[in-house]
């Protein structure tokens, strides 16, 4: 691997392939909602956009399939990966954008917690006040004016938490399975997105709580394609930038999604900022920020 964070047109263009990265997931939000507006639930949307990811990926990785099932361990990837996908992908299309954004970021404060119990690293007291730094920017944000309780108001507050701590969960057993052949881990990502998605979507459309697909149309299959396209290079240029830079580097210019969620979001009228929130959000930003300058390699 080479690190080219010392410098130079490398480490320019890593920097532009993860603030690209960002930028999708970061407006992702709009092609989800539009793909609702069509009448394409966001599970069905999750599972048609990691459906044509797994597709891409056997194409160029055939043998990705056996290679997955030959390590049973990452069936725990697979189930980690999906629920991070279907929580954070339904919850910024029906809830406040900036709001599901800033509690998913609560990640970084579950992984104090999933490494102790997954890893055995035992928290030191700077990462306990990481987590009580992100604990008191979350209930900056959940508390509402109308709640007398700091507490989650809704389905997308809880689809936030649980997307954020399922990706934390997702990043301490990449850590914890690391010696396994990186194909099979994407495989295990990929498919857990687009097999967790379709599950839920069955399960949803036959209780009735999730609309069954609508008939194909050209106009809402284009925007799904165009989706999938951009999450597929998104992927593609995380690797180029995450194996060209330190991983604290990484984690630090990832955050740059809060501020591309936030600008679209406030431009498209997704989102309501008031000081409660944008207190909250700093505090979330400051923890998340630490963190990622304490993780260095």
């Amino acid at each position: 691997m080479v690190n080219a964070d010392m410098g130079g047109t490398s480490a320019r263009w890593a920097t532009v392939a993860l603030l690209f990265n960002a930028l999708i997931w970061g407006v992702s939000w709009w092609p989800f909602r539009a793909l609702q507006n069509y009448g394409v639930h966001p599970l069905w949307s999750t599972a048609m956009v990691y459906g044509f990811a797994v597709a891409c990926l056997l194409l160029v990785r055939p043998s990705a399939w056996r290679t997955l099932l030959q390590y049973p361990a990452l069936w725990f990837l697979v189930l980690a990966s999906g629920l991070t996908n279907v929580c954070f992908n339904w919850a910024v299309t029906v809830g406040d954008v900036v709001r599901v954004v800033l509690l998913f970021y609560l990640m970084p404060a579950w992984a104090v917690l999933l490494a102790w119990l997954i890893l055995d690293e035992k928290p030191v007291p700077n990462a306990i006040l990481r987590l009580a730094l992100a604990l008191a920017g979350v209930l900056l944000v959940l508390k509402r004016p109308e709640s007398p309780w700091p507490i989650p108001d809704g389905l997308p507050d809880y689809l936030a938490l649980a997307g954020g701590f399922s990706f934390a969960l997702v990043n301490i057993l990449l850590r914890k399975l690391r010696a396994i052949p990186s194909e099979a881990r994407m495989m295990g990502m990929f498919s857990g997105g687009a097999l967790m998605a379709l599950a839920v979507a069955l399960w949803g459309g036959y209780a009735g709580w999730v609309s069954q697909l609508p008939d194909l149309r050209l106009d809402w299959l284009a925007v799904a394609l165009v989706l999938a396209g951009a999450f597929l290079f998104s992927n593609l240029a995380l690797q180029y930038g995450a194996a060209r830079l330190r991983s604290s580097t990484t984690a630090l210019i990832m955050l740059s999604e809060i501020v591309f969620a936030s600008i679209s979001a406030t431009l498209l009228d997704a989102t309501v900022l008031d000081s409660r929130m944008l207190w909250g959000g700093a505090l979330i930003l400051t923890a998340a920020g630490w963190a990622s300058l304490v993780d260095s390699n």
